[in-house]
């Protein structure tokens, strides 16, 4: 593999690290698969040039005061989705149990802003930086999913392809399949090959474990009318919708020894249930028809015309005519049937099967079809399926669309999406926005009354308005976790599609909606600190959002301070408590020892003094750094192995700027030098 003069040249200035990381990546590339232009150093460096920490701005969140000392779960997170995700992984790991986006298609017609600038239809990485774009928060998106836990991605036709090879990288093995979703009506013939192209995708990909919900069968079918000692049953169907070349196994007759009635298989529709007088391929999943007939599970017709035939040419001369059970009209089919059997290994199997004519001579053979008693007993779910296709409200579906064994979602176009946003906020800024009907739908199926729902490209927030609508009407409790960017550009600087329309819709839909009124949303920014600064730099309401995000999931207004501490978890039942002492001081360290608690842990820059504190004291507390629980759970691997260099307990240079930074040190004395703004958020 030829590797390129610049970065040759760039060599000499990389650790020995990089180098390695650099070999590596370089001796694997070659696979097969999806391959785009990347870089691992610069994945490494984007991973840990910087942390990032919560803040909660109270003017743009909503309900905050409901839920003042509990918080509130659902969060809106402005900011690039990379970042937002980089704090979720450090808050919310095997957290999430359902993911659904909704990335930028990469048409090229401004549906897309990547490093504050629209990429191009013209520009010749377009296809690269998008998938290192998605690739990058993919792979991060995987961490936070549950251990059965879902990701649901929509994308345009043009693009299904380049994205499901990379699902398929960062989630190996767990493809469920995908959704067909018309979203226009009209036609849409651009292409120039009179191909409407008015459908996308969602794909699927899944955890072990994780089922859509289905919907439940309907048994009002299911009776017991001749008190079988077997249970409720439905006169069900015993042939299916395939034809003997399709499933040669399934073509055979069927006796009546009762009767001595014969009941030929019809060609275009084979049996159910195959036969053990047939070579098994793989293990049966069902009984076979064998023990169907030994446990008189079969329904006979009642009043079954029958027929008898004395030679072969009356056999045949009935079929001319149309008179003889349709069923035996294959005998008509020999000769076509044996000249596709040189070509096709199924016919060939099938007349093998197929019995001599002469063997219904003198039978009695009947014209109607068995049917078979379906026990309740039996059915291996009592849910069904979901269909893959995603039907249009406005389609009106025939019978050929309607099955009874699978579920259909109905959903509608993309303009239902631009009027419900135009309703809400009263204009129709947003191009194309996904349909709330499409959104509930998925949300039905695939999430379950306690999940958190993420959405890490928010949009206009469809994905919260579902899950407000989806508890509204089950009564469940569904959180939501939205992260959006503002979109801003060099041209537009001020604009804010996360504030001003994802957080902005959801607000209209809670006060618009008496039944949603006690919903309530954190709206959080994001500020990011080099990892050494973080433990310095870092206010008091970073470390307490951040904390409060990872121990409980929710986001709260930073509480008022007891000379330095606040609560962070109370659990009454076992007499717990988790507290941040952001600056330490000789009252804190009294606040801490007079706490009415069993169990008490304390995150401060200082953990060895809060140790030694209680240790004189004769008393147990776990003590653990905050400057460590700053860097938890954002940096990659290989830059947890070269830690940013501070004191393993952090005592030393962090307890220094700590107690300049305090508004009262630990001799008691004022320190002239802290701001009022320092001291309150303290």
């Amino acid at each position: 593999m030829s590797i390129p003069d610049d970065l040759l040249k760039s060599l000499e200035n990389l650790s020995a690290p990089q180098l390695r990381r650099l070999l590596t990546e370089h001796l694997t590339k070659q696979k097969l698969g999806l391959y785009w232009e990347s870089s691992a150093i610069a994945r490494d460096a984007a991973l840990n040039a910087d942390i990032v920490l919560p803040r909660l701005v109270p003017d743009f969140s909503h309900g905050l005061d409901q839920v003042e000392g509990s918080g509130t779960p659902n969060l809106i997170i402005e900011g690039d989705n990379f970042d937002s995700l980089r704090l979720l992984k450090s808050t919310h790991a095997d957290k999430i149990r359902v993911i659904y986006i909704d990335p930028p298609y990469n048409t090229g017609n401004k549906d897309w802003v990547y490093n504050d600038r629209y990429v191009g239809a013209n520009d010749r990485w377009r296809h690269s930086q998008w998938l290192e774009f998605l690739y990058q928060r993919l792979l991060l998106a995987k961490d936070l999913l549950t251990q059965d836990g879902v990701i649901m991605v929509s994308i345009n036709d043009e693009n299904r392809a380049r994205l499901e090879l990379l699902m398929d990288e960062v989630f190996p093995g767990r493809r469920v399949g995908s959704f067909v979703w018309r979203v226009r009506s009209g036609g849409n013939d651009t292409k120039g090959a009179l191909l409407s192209d008015n459908h996308e995708h969602v794909l699927v990909y899944a955890n072990t474990g994780f089922e859509f919900k289905g919907e439940g069968r309907d048994e009002s079918a299911y009776s017991n009318p001749d008190n079988d000692p077997r249970g409720e049953w439905q006169n069900d169907n015993l042939v299916k919708a395939h034809n003997a070349k399709q499933r040669p196994e399934a073509y055979y007759p069927i006796h009546n020894v009762e009767t001595n009635t014969w009941y030929a298989c019809d060609p275009d529709s084979v049996w159910r249930f195959s036969s053990i007088s047939r070579p098994l391929k793989k293990k049966l999943q069902s009984d076979p028809i064998e023990t169907i007939l030994a446990e008189k599970r079969i329904l006979w017709p009642g009043n079954d015309k029958t027929v008898s035939y004395a030679s072969a040419d009356e056999i045949l001369k009935a079929i001319k005519q149309g008179t003889a059970p349709k069923q035996l009209k294959i005998y008509l089919e020999l000769k076509q049937l044996t000249k596709a059997a040189e070509s096709d290994a199924k016919v060939a199997r099938l007349l093998t099967y197929i019995e001599p004519l002469e063997s219904w001579i003198g039978r009695k053979i009947g014209y109607g079809k068995p049917r078979y008693k379906r026990f309740r007993q039996h059915l291996l779910r009592e849910v069904t399926p979901l269909s893959s296709w995603l039907h249009a409200a406005a389609q009106t579906l025939t019978e050929e669309d309607e099955d009874d064994n699978v579920v259909s979602l109905t959903v509608g176009a993309t303009g239902e999406g631009t009027s419900q946003v135009k309703a809400l906020l009263g204009n129709k800024d947003f191009p194309y926005p996904k349909p709330l009907s499409i959104l509930f739908g998925l949300l039905n199926q695939a999430s379950r009354a306690d999940d958190t729902v993420l959405d890490f490209f928010a949009g206009t927030g469809t994905t919260g308005h579902a899950v407000l609508a989806l508890n509204a009407l089950d009564g469940g409790n569904r959180k939501f976790i939205l992260c959006s960017s503002t979109e801003a550009t060099v041209k537009e600087p001020n604009k804010n599609v996360c504030r001003d329309v994802c957080a902005a819709r959801i607000r209209k839909v809670i006060e618009s909606d008496a039944a949603l009124a006690g919903n309530s949303f954190a709206y959080l920014q994001l500020d990011k600190l080099a990892p050494g600064d973080a433990p310095f730099d870092s206010s008091c309401a970073h470390a307490f959002q951040l904390l409060t995000l990872r121990l409980g999931q929710v986001a709260r207004p930073v509480p008022a301070t007891d000379r330095g501490v606040k609560v962070l978890v109370q659990n009454t039942g076992n007499g717990a408590l988790t507290v941040l002492c952001h600056t330490l001081t000789r009252a804190t360290l009294d606040v801490l020892a007079a706490l009415p608690c069993r169990q008490l842990r304390v995150y401060s820059a200082r953990p060895a003094t809060v140790r030694e504190h209680f240790q004189a004291l004769g008393r147990e507390v776990e003590s653990l750094s905050l400057a460590q629980a700053l860097l938890h759970g954002q940096q990659s691997p290989l830059a947890r192995r070269k830690p940013v260099a501070l004191p393993p307990d952090a005592t030393d240079s962090i307890a220094a700027h700590a107690d300049a930074a305090s508004a009262t040190d630990l001799n008691g004395t004022e320190n002239p030098s802290a701001t009022p703004s320092e001291s309150a958020s303290s």
